[in-house]
């Protein structure tokens, strides 16, 4: 079996300021949305709705503010109501953990839904011009859940099974953190960029984004050792998957009905 690495949290020691790998990737997968986000706008269909760098720059700074808020808040109200509401300032206490990405998802698609406004689009106009770049801030998350040791997997057998001595247990686990990196990051990556390269009907992208999110991630949290402080919830199902489920269905709806409204884009 394989044993973590336990990697310092704290990437750089700057006297008394500490950067810690976790934010490093936040900052790594805000910068490959932009870049990615550049490349996007070069293709034609994209272009000639009108997009500009500028455009890419502030949909980011909204963003931003949509991960945080709706990532804590998300945390916060899926996951430990009762705490946090029994302990108000600890929500603030974002330096310790605590991010939802489901939360953080509706807090993205909020921001983008004001972005919109403030611009004169529809809101799944600009849903799906960013949807094929966002799994470049899911994989660098993943990564910096396993730099970090947590979310790891449940135990197994397997060859490749991972000893997390932050689990306290010496017990081989999947490194579902990687699984969940290779799934919803890569894969989702490359096959949204692959099929958003040519025209869409409106909310097609924004509805393979929901449907492949959520199989990946449902899938991944077979693996996953659920929340020690819920457990499996019905159905033997984690959080993560009844979170994902509505995702999944949404994702196909919306693309039935992005695909029966304008047909002739089909191909």
């Amino acid at each position: 079996m394989l044993i973590h690495p336990n990697f310092d949290p704290v990437a750089i020691h700057l006297g008394p300021l500490a950067i810690r790998w976790y934010g490093l990737m936040y900052l790594a997968g805000f910068l490959m949305f932009l870049g990615f986000g550049r490349l996007r706008l070069r293709q034609p269909h994209i272009a000639g709705q009108g997009w500009v760098a500028r455009d890419l720059d502030d949909m980011l700074f909204f963003g931003v503010l949509g991960v945080i808020l709706g990532g804590r808040l998300g945390y916060v109200l899926f996951y430990k109501p009762s705490f946090y509401l029994s302990n108000p300032l600890e929500i603030f206490k974002v330096w310790e953990g605590g991010m939802a990405f489901h939360g953080g998802f509706l807090g993205v698609v909020v921001a983008m839904w004001l972005f919109a406004r403030l611009r004169g689009r529809h809101w799944m106009e600009v849903t799906d011009f960013i949807a094929p770049m966002i799994p470049c801030g899911l994989a660098a998350g993943r990564l910096g859940n396993f730099i970090n040791g947590e979310l790891w997997g449940r135990p197994t057998d397997v060859p490749w099974g991972m000893v997390f001595p932050q689990a306290g247990d010496n017990i081989a686990r999947h490194p579902s953190q990687l699984y969940q990196f290779a799934g919803e990051g890569v894969a989702l990556f490359v096959l949204l960029w692959l099929y958003s390269r040519h025209p869409r009907p409106m909310g097609a992208v924004s509805g393979a984004f929901l449907l492949g999110y959520g199989v990946f991630r449902f899938l991944a949290e077979f693996a996953r050792e659920p929340d020690n402080f819920l457990g499996l919830l019905a159905l033997n199902f984690s959080m993560g998957q009844w979170l994902s489920l509505p995702m999944i269905l949404a994702g196909a709806a919306l693309m039935w009905w992005s695909y029966r409204r304008q047909p002739q884009i089909a191909a």
